[in-house]
């Protein structure tokens, strides 16, 4: 007998381009090296453990470009390897510290053997996991997708050219990095707005997500609501998000990583210890910042934390696993009997939530994958891809607009602490493909400094900024970065137009704003490719 239904589990791995070779250490800089430690390679190394035990996981994730980008950065990956080096030499004093305490000595142990364990597996890869990722791409249990160049968000952009740029270059990266073409994507913030789907199909990508109500509210609305695939009339297939399996990992209060016994995200010793202890690890000015060592479990609501058990945390993580899968296959159960199709229950994440916000995440993925692989009776793992293969006629329908941001349109994007930044992101967009229009066949520096306009417009398009903004954390470095990239995008323009280009600043700029260093075409932006 078959199985009833399907479960397509997908991260969205994405952070902003942040490489700063003027200085020796950057504190945002921080941002990708706590990702690469408590989130991409413990899901490299759960990947590695289901290949070794034979198990044919499935699950589909999106790496985006700036995280390719950083990943395969030489200045950030030494860095990194320098950030890791210093944290094993933390974790060994720590060691030492905690050994009169058997709880807290347990935890620093395991502190110390992650830490190297992370360090061999930095290696093994040769300090490139994207070439990880890619390995499990290619052996058919990761669909490894795209996102737009920059995390731009499609919404709030006005130019179709803009848009269709950001998606030429997304595909061009991804080939560079992983050796072929992209077959889905994840649009930044979730963010659909009708018609994008043409400019997809243009690109040929055969695949994108929404939020729950980008799906149910389409016109006209589908039969199956969430539960399959809708076809836009570009022949792009829209997936929606299933909102109950989203709600037990997403939510902090009613999902697992609330409970008691997992890791306290907030007490961590770059604020417990004494300053003179840590100054060597922390960065310079007497900043203290999370190091990544936290003792702790969540305990309760209250202040008082009692010391965090990894073995008990694990467990736990097991149980969860297993709930999520029976309450999945329960799922599928009551709708296989109201659909003429088997459903798929699409479930989205933040990468960065699986061991970066909740500690224990990657080791609750690596149960849900093992147990719904060899034991479930009722679902089957897919990715959207290979549910289209296999279904390959669903409901025509325009998807609705949507994010899946607070309130499920653009509000965290635009509203009172970050609309006037669009005014000079959509002039911006106009002088860019002025130019790249114009000069199609431009050469030399004046290529040079054309292709820098597209890196400072791309650069300063990110969602992230006008998220952060919104968020109220780190305010001031999102400010600078959207002012930098813009003034930066301004004073090369009148450099071009003017035929005066000052060839020591674009230098100057082009070490700084690397991205795409290889790839950047400012052709992307001209008008005949839409």
């Amino acid at each position: 007998m078959g199985k009833k239904g399907y479960l397509a589990i997908m991260l969205h791995a994405h952070l902003p381009f942040v490489r700063h070779p003027e200085y020796d250490r950057f504190l945002e800089e921080d941002w990708l090296y706590e990702a690469i430690t408590e989130t991409y390679i413990p899901l490299i190394e759960g990947f590695e453990e289901l290949s070794e035990e034979g198990v044919n996981f499935k699950l589909t994730m999106s790496c985006t470009p700036p995280l390719m980008e950083m990943l395969t950065d030489e200045l950030l990956q030494n860095r990194y390897l320098r950030h890791l080096d210093m944290l094993i030499e933390l974790s060994e004093k720590e060691v030492i510290r905690t050994k009169l305490d058997p709880a807290f000595n347990k935890t620093a142990r395991m502190y110390l053997r992650k830490f190297r364990k992370t360090r061999d597996i930095f290696l093994k890869y040769n300090k490139n996991i994207v070439s990880a990722f890619a390995k499990f791409h290619y052996a058919g249990n990761l669909e490894l997708i795209t996102c737009s160049a920059t995390h731009g968000f499609f919404p709030l952009m006005v130019h179709k050219e803009s848009k269709n740029a950001q998606l030429r270059q997304a595909q061009r990266s991804y080939r560079r990095h992983v050796g072929s073409n992209p077959r889905g994507i994840w649009l930044a913030e979730c963010g659909y707005y009708p018609g994008d789907d043409e400019l997809l199909k243009n690109n040929d990508m055969r695949f994108f997500f929404t939020d729950a109500h980008g799906v149910l509210y389409a016109d006209p609305r589908p039969k199956n609501g969430v539960f399959a695939p809708i076809m836009c009339e570009s022949n792009v297939a829209a997936f929606g998000r299933d909102v109950e399996s989203s709600k037990s990992v997403w939510s902090s209060v009613e999902g697992y990583p609330g409970d008691y016994n997992y890791r306290e995200f907030y007490r961590d010793v770059g604020f417990d210890l004494d300053f003179d202890y840590l100054e060597p690890y922390l960065h310079g000015g007497g900043l203290r910042t999370n190091l990544g060592i936290k003792y702790y479990r969540i305990t309760g609501e209250g202040t008082h934390k009692e010391p965090y058990d990894e073995d008990v945390a694990n467990a736990r993580a097991e149980e969860h696993a297993g709930n999520f899968m029976f309450n999945r296959e329960k799922q599928v159960e009551s709708l296989a009997a109201m659909m003429d199709r088997p459903p798929i229950i699409v479930s989205p994440y933040d990468a960065e939530l699986y061991g970066h916000w909740w500690y224990e995440g990657p080791v609750f993925l690596k149960h849900v994958l093992r147990k719904v692989a060899l034991h479930s009776e009722t679902l089957e793992l897919t990715t959207p891809y290979e549910y289209l293969q296999n279904h390959n006629v669903n409901q025509v329908c325009t998807p609705s607009l949507s994010t899946w941001g607070d309130k499920g349109y653009c509000e965290v994007w635009l509203n009172g602490t970050n609309d006037y930044i669009y005014r000079h992101l959509h002039k911006a967009q106009e002088r860019m493909i002025e130019l790249s229009n114009r000069f199609e066949n431009a050469q030399g520096l004046q290529e040079r400094a054309l292709n820098q306009m597209a890196r400072e417009l791309y650069l300063a398009q990110s969602s992230d900024w006008a998220f952060i903004m919104t968020t109220d954390t780190m305010v001031p470095y999102a400010i600078k970065r959207t002012k930098d990239h813009i003034m930066r995008f301004n004073r090369i323009y009148d450099m071009v137009v003017n035929n005066n280009i000052d060839s020591a600043y674009l230098y100057d700029v082009e070490s700084k704003d690397n991205i795409f260093r290889d790839t950047c075409d400012f052709r992307d932006f001209q008008s005949k490719h839409l």
